[in-house]
């Protein structure tokens, strides 16, 4: 693969990691954003993560906050004080 190649392939792709995260669906309040959270996910949710802007993912059952950065604002994974991400149990699978 000759470098005029792997130039385009490498700015296709960071032209999609641009793309932003879809949610699903608005909150009670009109927002796409929660409006309160949990107390279970308060009380894990590590500092200086924006809670005021929190959206729950039902592809991944995760938690996700906005993060304003210098040059983008995109969602990142809520998290924990150890690093895990914060994700609610999947439902489990109705008997009938």
């Amino acid at each position: 693969m000759n470098i005029r190649s792997k130039l385009l392939l490498l700015a296709g792709l960071s032209l999609t990691a641009c793309a932003e995260l879809a949610t699903t669906g608005t909150a009670p309040n009109g927002s796409r954003f929660l409006a309160s959270l949990p107390d279970s996910v308060l009380a894990v949710a590590a500092p200086h993560q924006n809670l005021d802007r929190v959206v729950f993912l039902e592809e991944d059952n995760c938690y996700w906050y906005e993060h304003a950065g210098p040059v983008e604002t995109t969602l990142l994974p809520l998290r924990t004080t150890r690093g895990n991400m914060i994700c609610a149990e999947p439902p489990l699978p109705s008997e009938s």
